[in-house]
């Protein structure tokens, strides 16, 4: 390890100073510029490139020998920075125009390196994702999931070292830095002896980490807080390993940072959910579960998050309502322009040229006829060979012959299909420039309008579409093409070309030899003086994708080639090398028009031969002795990577090299490498002359050539963050974000420019402020094609001084491109409107970004070219989004690595945070039509979510500063001031109560029968065969039925089993599936005086997670025996059974199938109705398994209260398709139809797992008017049947005779699921108003139901109106208010009433904190008091303290006397303009939501159910979702139903619904498989077991982000 750490402080200390760089010899130099060239593209290792690189230096560097290496590098730091003196003087000596060593092209990259090196990296939580997810299977990939990622075995001071040292980008001397920042804008024929001597503000933080990484026993004595700073750039390397110790918080101790190898804890996957263990395994004395690798990520995460980043937030105060965004105020210390306003800036005059054409036809027909042999354009193939070289005759004669045709040959209904000034399409490929041209200047001598486009590949190119609303919005009908292209278009079965997505229908015409006519000797075409007429079209695609035409005229064409012609110093017959697309912009203006212009010959290089050979423009530049090319700097870039192959290649003929994209920022850094590497070759640095150009504008300032006797180029190195603030200041303090530009030369001849500002009216800029840049002159393009209103403002602006006087009246044309006039008149651009984003108030620039990224130890992860920066508008602002293709060597650990370095650099360089990162797989991103990415389409798929990304950093903690205030609780106003008769502060008390049972008392069976086994006994003897009960099988045939006697005579069997071996009083379990057995056992047990538990059987197929429940509440029940059936007990005592739980601790298991017929001696009587008749266990959603106490009294004054409600008397039949465990399903089960006498229909939910249709099937066999189900049941048959209503009303299924279908439940009515159903089944006969819902909960499983309007009653209208439907605003529910607003208002939330409140029952509304009354329409706690409340909970952990409260409670103020229950429902009463039976206004009760579900987050109250719908909605693949909070972080596991590799995709979308309509930053998205997330019986989503699960690494997931 050792030698490891020391050569990598060797490469710091080979670096040559700058004076030694001076000194190297050429050669060396060029060899050093290719070897970094070679690592900057991956073709060497970093070992191989040191290893070469040592080696080319070692003979130039003076080695000390014996010093200790870190000190070497002190010296070093010191000594060059004296070494810049001399090295200053050797620049002074050198040509004025040579480039100054201070602009080297790789200072961005080495600013970004010291900025990571200054940046104490913070340790991100690396994402987890599952293997198969993985798109490439590198050998670090395999790495298993659970152990850390980092490599062990090297130990992880090593890599520190490697840091610490600086990669060795980073190295190339300090010192340059330095002195290179000093100055902003000067030309490069100033000395730069001003350079100052204080070492690198980066280089004392180098030399004491290296030291402290150098010696492991200095680093063990360092304390904490030392460690913790030599640990900040170990952390970027390395993973925090699962420990056995919780990970620390507070600091890094010591023992994190030695990294000795303590075993690795083993995952915990096997954790049974039992209760048991629970405590064992999750929490530790701080609440962190230790051996669980998912919470040591979120340890981290919080540990990052805690570091404070940003200024906090100003106070201000909130309305309760309107939750105020946090609105960005202006820093008043944000540099502010000073400079006086900007005058305009004059090119010089066009130069009149005597014999200049009148137009460009003119000028085709003058060489066409005088120099017809003279070469106008040599077209290549991709092997470089010259095919065709079009002389100027051919090309008169040809676009003649195309120009007579269009007019005379082509016709429809015997009319011209063409009349001058009709739109033309060219659809040329871009290696065929030669019929380009023909077909272009046959357009314009024919007088047509050419609109030329790209070649569509596919039906679904990248923008293809918007392509075509441009083709029919200029009304094109014809297009022109070749006969090789016409052929690889896409066909439809008739063979004709395919109409393209978005396209009008078009005529494909192909321009090639047999297809033209030769014209009659007396036509000729018109040649006119250049007019305002449209000459040609050129496309442009905008920021948002949608894509333009911009008409240029026929003077304005004109203007341009007079004007690039007097600025370039174009000569007749000059020789020209164009690689740049000829089909628009600078291509076309010089390599179409301009040369033609003037005899000139262009040799055309296809983008297809600079994909195969990157040195071709060179090599033709060299055959053909051209002396001017124009290139992108993407091809400069790529020549470089391409010429250790060539050494025979000459530039000196070159007198411009015209580099297109000179606006754009890393246009220099090509430049200068490429001077570098090809000054050795003849190329005179002053012939690189960069221009800047927008479609709109054309050339707006191009540098012209040396000959032109013009001011040196000039430079500028400008801070960041003043140019976010749009003010241009020489960089002194932050000497590392700052952006070097290259002016892009002189104003046009005859043209105006202007700086404006951006927004808002167009003033006159500042001398010191960056704006869009405005140029009036004859040679801009017109307008956009059909859009007046977008022409009126980029066409015609009036720049404006700060007096409000127009600057002049002619009108400008917005470049889109962002700069400013520096000295000498010279233009500088710093980026364009299409990359600009405005976060927070700041302006920042994609490419800027981009270039950034890039210099994040560039090329090993991510391709160069393949980098996307847009910004994504969330939560009212714009947020940073950068998408790069990543390299398919590159492993996960190495990516992430990249990734969280990026997100330092733009943080230190931009001070901006990125919202997110996103790397995709290679060639995966949409391309623009001549390579490139597709910026706007790969925006579109990041919000559509089909982006795909193999890896997703998303940062919203650090970037989103602008959430409302966290919400601080108000103080209540007291009692005495809130409460006067029934009005709580001025409204009435929201109270409200089912009808009084005293006046409904029916035939004295109350009175008769306090016990409900008197009924059943009182039954089996007045009515023996009265059918009670029918159980259904899958298949839909009757499994079991009981009548009274039947059940009867059942239940005494048990009771006689049971009454020699148990005593009164004792509990007993009952695990039974769903069928009369359990009914029976039931009121055996109630017979023998003994209290039944009924409990669900384990699943046989899924023990391990249902057998430890079972065995809980046999426990916590005290159940001394357990009655089952003989298949039951088998499993009970299972081996399977004996892996999940321990089966010896069973109490006594009898099984019920072969009892003996005996009679019990005598029917135990309980001595008071308030004795415990049953135990209702149920686990609740928060994992709380929670048993009530059932009185006599109580059970039979609930069925009572149901029978009232829902008129249930003998002649009835029911339908239930519930489980008959726990709450309102166990009532309706085993105990209403005993009571009332009806007979209900039993489904077991189960069953319909099998066959969806078996509950509706019966409900219509058996004619049934009422059936009751859970949602669960509901949504198998929406999502099951909702394709197949057609073949049930084929087999006469048919579901008119349903009165009232009530959906049992213990939460918010989901609307929208009753909706769907309703909907669905209409086509069955389902009345509309059928479907309602209940409301029950622990303390009182039934306080609403909701049947429709039936029987004798209903003309009575007893039954009350239909559940009503509010909207309440979301925003003020979580600050625990009502709001009602309009359905559809945005932020509004649909909530149905739960039901009508059953006879008996009081329900009231009160503050959940003072425990006061609320008034009508205020949102509380519901309390209920009825005689069928439980009586209280049933635990065995002794806290009963903590829920006493929960049954009897008090009012503090108001009515204190009376005793009512707790729900721990939040909910509200709203008087509805509505009349019950009675003739009062009915009172409808909305439930919110469980409190205990509840997050607390931000001081307000979410209900996870309305984030989750959010969720769901946000993406098309995402089938559930399910929300939590660990420690105060949001976790949203979503289930994907789609392609794995969509999981990714996922993230952004789902950070960006919660942050939009919840204000909430989620902290940690898991993407599992479809059906992950556990559901109870009720269909309820078990959260809390999801998190046990989570955090015991038990989900399994595709993917885990955690959000930064």
């Amino acid at each position: 390890m050792a030698e490891r750490t020391s050569s990598g402080l060797l490469t710091m200390m080979l670096e040559p100073t700058p004076a030694v760089a001076m000194t190297l010899p050429g050669e060396v130099r060029e060899k050093l510029a290719e070897l970094e060239l070679e690592l900057s593209e991956g073709d060497i290792t970093q070992k191989g490139y040191e290893k070469k690189r040592g080696k080319l230096l070692a003979p130039y560097i003076p080695q000390i020998q014996g010093v200790d290496p870190s000190l070497q590098i002190d010296n070093r730091i010191q000594a060059s920075s004296q070494a810049v003196l001399p090295g200053s003087k050797h620049n002074k000596s050198r040509a004025a125009n040579t480039r100054d060593e201070r602009f080297r092209s790789d200072l961005h990259t080495e600013a970004v390196q010291a900025a990571l090196a200054k940046y104490k990296e913070r340790k991100m939580p690396m994402p987890s994702k599952r293997r198969s997810v993985l798109v490439q299977s590198s050998v670090e990939a395999c790495t298993p999931p659970d152990t850390s990622s980092a490599s062990e075995d090297e130990g992880s001071l090593r890599r520190q070292g490697r840091l610490a040292t600086s990669t060795p980008y980073q190295g190339h001397g300090h010192p340059a830095v330095e002195h290179w920042f000093n100055r902003v804008i000067q030309g490069s024929s100033t000395s730069s002896s001003a350079s100052s001597t204080s070492s690198h503000p980066g280089g004392r933080s180098v030399t004491t980490t290296t030291t402290t990484t150098n010696n492991p026993t200095a680093h063990a004595a360092l304390n904490a807080n030392a460690a913790a700073t030599a640990l900040a750039d170990l952390m970027a390397h390395t993973q925090l390993d699962n420990h056995s110790a919780p990970p620390d918080v507070t600091g890094l101790s010591e023992r994190s940072s030695l990294h000795a190898d303590w075993p690795q804890v083993a995952s915990v996957r096997g954790i049974t959910r039992g209760y048991n263990n629970h405590s064992s395994v999750m929490e530790t004395a701080d609440g962190v579960p230790v051996n669980s690798r998912v919470s040591s990520k979120i340890q981290q995460l919080l540990n990052t998050l805690k570091r404070p980043k940003r200024p906090p937030l100003r106070e201000f105060f909130v309305d309760d309502f309107e939750e105020l965004l946090d609105v960005q105020q202006p820093d008043p210390n944000q540099p502010k322009p000073e400079g006086q306003q900007m005058s305009p800036l004059e090119g010089e005059p066009l130069g009149l040229v005597n014999k200049w054409p009148p137009s460009l036809p003119a000028a085709l027909q003058r060489w066409g006829t005088t120099q017809p042999k003279s070469p106008c354009l040599t077209g290549l193939d991709n092997a470089g060979k010259p095919v065709y070289t079009l002389t100027y005759g051919k090309l008169w004669t040809r676009s003649q012959k195309l120009a007579y045709t269009l007019l005379n040959k082509l016709s429809t209904r015997n009319e011209p299909l063409l009349m001058p000034g009709d739109r033309v399409a060219l659809v040329f490929p871009n290696n065929d420039p030669v019929m380009f041209m023909v077909a272009f200047y046959g357009c314009l001598l024919a007088e047509l309008v050419p609109v030329p486009i790209e070649v569509p590949l596919t039906r679904k190119d990248a923008g293809s579409q918007q392509i075509g609303f441009l083709l029919g919005s200029c009304g094109v009908t014809l297009a022109l093409t070749t006969d090789a292209c016409q052929k690889g278009l896409p066909k439809a079965q008739t063979g004709e070309v395919a109409t393209f997505k978005g396209w009008p229908r078009l005529l494909w015409f192909v321009t090639d030899g047999k297809h033209v006519v030769k014209p009659p000797k007396d036509w000729h075409p018109p040649i006119r003086e250049a007019s305002n007429d449209i000459a040609y079209i050129e496309y442009k695609t905008s920021k948002e994708g949608s894509t333009m035409g911009i008409t240029v005229s026929n003077a304005a064409m004109l203007a341009q080639c007079h004007a690039l012609t007097q600025a370039c110093g174009y000569t007749e017959a000059e020789t020209i090398t164009n690689v740049l697309d000829f089909k628009r912009e600078a291509g076309l203006w010089h390599g179409v028009l301009t040369s033609v212009m003037n005899r000139m010959h262009v040799i055309s290089i296809p983008y297809s031969l600079m994909k195969v050979n990157p040195l071709s423009w060179i090599q033709k530049v060299h055959t053909y002795k051209a002396r001017v090319a124009v290139v992108k700097s993407r091809d400069m870039h790529w020549s470089l990577l391409a010429q250790r192959d060539q050494r025979d290649i000459s530039l000196s003929s070159l007198r411009m090299l015209i580099v297109a994209d000179g606006a754009n920022p890393w246009s220099i850094s090509s430049c200068d490498a490429f001077l570098n590497v090809f000054q050795a070759r003849g190329l005179r640095p002053e012939v690189i002359c960069p221009c800047a150009s927008s479609s709109e504008a054309m050339t707006v300032a191009i540098r012209r050539p040396p000959e032109m006797g013009v001011p040196p180029p000039g430079k500028a190195v400008l801070s960041m963050g003043g140019l976010s603030h749009s003010v241009i200041r020489v960089d002194t303090e932050e000497k590392l974000s700052v952006l070097t530009v290259q002016d892009v030369g002189q104003v046009m001849p005859g043209a105006v420019v202007c700086v404006v500002r951006v927004e808002g009216t167009p003033y006159l800029c500042h001398t010191d402020e960056v704006g869009e840049i405005c140029v009036s002159s004859g040679s801009t393009g017109v307008a956009y094609y059909g859009l007046p209103g977008m022409t009126k403002n980029v066409f015609e602006t009036i720049p404006i001084m700060s007096s409000g006087v127009p600057i002049s009246d002619r009108p400008f044309t917005r470049t889109s491109l962002l700069g400013f006039v520096g000295p000498d008149s010279l233009v500088f651009v710093v980026g364009k409107m299409d990359g600009l984003m405005v976060v927070s108030g700041r302006r920042h620039n994609a490419d800027d970004v981009v270039a950034t990224a890039l210099a994040v130890e560039p090329m090993k992860f991510v391709y160069r070219g393949r980098i996307a920066v847009f910004s994504v508008s969330v939560l009212h602002d714009e947020r940073i989004v950068v998408v790069a293709e990543q390299r398919p060597d590159a492993s996960e650990e190495d990516s992430f690595q990249w990734m969280s370095r990026v997100l330092q650099a733009i943080d230190s360089i931009h001070q901006v945070g990125v919202y997110c990162l996103a790397l995709v797989p290679a060639n995966t991103l949409p391309k623009a039509p001549l390579g490139g990415i597709h910026i706007s389409e790969t925006k579109q798929r990041f919000l559509e979510g089909a982006l795909h990304p193999c890896n997703v950093l998303m940062c919203p903690h650090t970037c989103v500063t602008n959430l409302p205030k966290p919400r601080q609780k108000q103080p209540e106003v007291g009692p005495a001031s809130m409460i006067v008769g029934n009005l709580v502060a001025g409204k009435r008390i929201a109270q409200a109560s089912g009808r009084d049972v005293g006046q409904l008392e029916d035939n004295d069976q109350a009175r008769k029968f306090l016990y409900i086994q008197d009924v059943l006994q009182w039954r089996a003897q007045a009515t023996p065969d009265h059918p009670l009960f029918l159980v259904l099988n899958a298949k839909g045939t009757v499994a079991s039925t009981a009548s009274c006697l039947q059940l009867h005579k059942r239940a005494e069997r048990v009771a006689a089993a049971l009454m020699g071996r148990l005593n009164t009083g004792d509990h007993v379990a009952l695990v039974y599936p769903p069928g009369i057995d359990l009914i029976a056992t039931f009121y055996g047990c109630l017979y023998a005086g003994c209290v039944p538990v009924t409990v669900r059987p384990p699943h046989p197929q899924n023990l391990a997670t249902t057998l430890p429940t079972v065995k809980m509440i046999v426990e916590v029940s005290k159940s001394v025996c357990i009655l089952t059936t003989q298949a039951i007990m088998k499993l009970l005592k299972s081996k399977e059974a004996a892996a999940a739980v321990d089966i010896k601790s069973w109490p006594m298991v009898l099984d019920t199938d072969d009892l003996p017929r005996k009679k019990s001696p005598q029917m135990y009587k309980p001595p008071t109705p308030e004795m415990l008749a049953y135990l209702d266990f149920s686990v609740s959603t928060t994992g709380i398994l929670a048993g009530v106490k059932m009185s006599h009294a109580a059970t039979s004054a609930l069925c009572r209260s149901i029978k009232l409600q829902c008129e249930l008397y003998p002649s009835r039949q029911i339908a239930i398709c519930l489980d008959p465990y726990c709450g309102l399903g166990f009532a309706l089960w085993c105990l209403c139809s005993v009571y009332s006498g009806h007979q209900s229909i039993l489904v077991p939910p189960l069953e319909l797992e099998t066959n969806a249709s078996l509950w509706l099937a019966a409900v219509s066999q058996y004619k049934v008017r009422v059936t009751f189900c859970s949602y669960s049941v509901m949504e198998m048959c929406t999502k099951g049947l909702g394709s197949q209503t057609e073949a049930l009303r084929l087999r006469n299924v048919n579901l008119s005779c349903v009165r009232t279908c009530m959906v049992v439940a213990e939460e918010r009515p989901r609307i929208a699921l009753t909706q769907s159903f309703s909907k669905i089944f209409k086509d069955l006969g389902l009345s509309p108003r059928a479907v309602s819902t209940t409301f029950g909960c622990r303390v009182n499983v039934a306080i609403c139901l909701q049947p429709n309007r039936l029987g004798k009653l209903a003309e009575q209208g007893t039954a009350g109106p239909d559940p009503s439907t509010v909207y309440v605003d979301m925003r003020a529910l979580r600050h625990d208010r009502v709001r009602l607003v309009e359905r559809g208002s945005p932020h509004s939330l649909p909530l149905m009433e739960s039901g009508k409140i059953l006879p008996g029952v009081k329900v009231i509304i009160a503050n959940t904190e003072t425990k006061g009354p609320l008034g009508d329409s205020h949102l509380g706690e519901i309390w209920v008091s009825s005689p069928h409340n439980a009586t209280g909970y049933y635990t065995v952990f002794g806290e009963e303290a903590l829920h006493a409260d929960h049954f009897n409670t008090k009012l503090s103020f108001g009515d204190t006397q009376s005793v009512w229950a707790r729900t721990g429902y939040l909910g509200f009463l709203r008087r509805t303009e509505l009349t019950d039976a009675s003739g009062e206004r009915h009172d409808a009760l909305y439930v919110v939501g469980s409190l205990d579900e509840t997050l607390e987050l931000r001081g307000m109250r979410y209900h996870p159910i309305d984030i989750e719908t959010s969720v769901i909605r946000s993406h098309k693949s995402i089938a559930e979702c399910a929300v939590f909070t660990w420690t105060n972080l949001l976790v949203v596991v979503v289930e994907l139903e789609g392609s794995e590799q969509e999981a990714l995709d996922l993230v952004a979308l789902v950070t960006n619904v919660v942050l939009e309509e919840h204000y909430l930053i989620v902290g940690v998205v898991v993407v599992v498989d479809p059906g992950v997330i556990p559901i109870n019986s009720r269909g309820e989503k078990q959260r809390m077991h999801l998190r046990d699960g989570f955090l015991a690494d038990q989900l399994d997931p595709i993917y885990v982000a955690y959000n930064m």
